[in-house]
C-alpha cells in the first residue's frame, strides 16, 4: 500500500511534525505514525481530514492503493478471518470443558495435556490479533464503499459493530479461562501439598 508512504511524503512536504499533524486531524501522533509505516490504514473520516489539510482530492491520495483493498475485501480474507474465528472458539471450548476432568487425572500427564492445548488456544489467539492489525478489513470496506459513492448499509455497519463486540466478549472469556487456571492449580497445589 502506497498510502502510508503518501502521509510521510505530504506531511514532510508541508514541514509538518507528526505531533503537529495528529494536532490538525486529531488523532494521536503514534496513529500517524502506524499510518505512515503502514501498520494501520486512516479511516474515511480521517482520510478526508488529510485530504484537507494535504489539499488533495481523496481520489489522487487513494487511488493506486483501491484495488488492493478491493483485493483484501474480496480475496477471502474476511472468510480466513471468520474460520479463524471458529477455531478459535472450539478451542476455547474445549479449554474450558476439559479443564476440570484433566486435573482429575492422576500425576502430572493431566496437566500436562490441558496446557498444551492452552498454549495452542493461545497460539491462535495471538495469530488473529496479528491478522487484525495487519488486515484492516472494516476501514478498507468503508473506503471502498465511499469512492464507488455508497455507505456500507445499516446491515453491514452493525455487522462489523457486532464483530467488535464479538472480539471483546472473547477477551473476557480469555481472562476467565486464565483465573480459571490460576485456581485450579492452586487447588491442584493445595490438594497434593496436604
Amino acid at each position: 500500500m502506497e498510502l502510508g508512504t503518501k502521509i510521510k511524503k505530504y506531511r514532510e512536504g508541508q514541514n509538518l511534525s507528526q505531533d503537529e499533524l495528529a494536532l490538525k486531524i486529531l488523532v494521536s501522533r503514534q496513529t500517524i505514525s502506524n499510518w505512515e509505516t503502514s501498520k494501520s490504514c486512516p479511516d474515511i473520516k480521517s482520510l478526508a481530514m488529510l485530504c484537507n489539510v494535504f489539499h488533495i482530492s481523496l481520489d489522487d491520495f487513494i487511488n493506486k492503493d483501491i484495488p488492493e483493498m478491493r483485493s483484501r475485501i474480496d480475496q477471502g480474507e474476511v472468510k480466513r478471518f471468520n474460520v479463524m474465528g471458529y477455531i478459535f472458539t472450539a478451542e476455547l471450548l474445549l479449554v474450558m470443558a476439559s479443564a476440570y476432568p484433566l486435573f482429575r487425572l492422576e500425576g502430572n500427564i493431566g496437566i500436562i495435556i490441558w496446557l498444551l492445548i492452552f498454549l495452542i488456544t493461545f497460539g491462535t489467539a495471538f495469530v488473529i490479533e496479528r491478522f487484525k492489525k495487519n488486515n484492516d478489513i472494516q476501514t478498507y470496506k468503508e473506503i471502498v464503499a465511499f469512492v464507488d459513492g455508497k455507505q456500507l448499509t445499516h446491515d453491514e455497519a452493525q455487522q462489523e459493530i457486532g464483530k467488535r463486540m464479538y472480539q471483546k466478549i472473547f477477551a473476557a472469556i480469555l481472562a476467565g479461562v486464565i483465573a480459571l487456571i490460576v485456581c485450579l492449580v492452586t487447588a491442584f497445589i493445595v490438594n497434593h501439598v496436604m
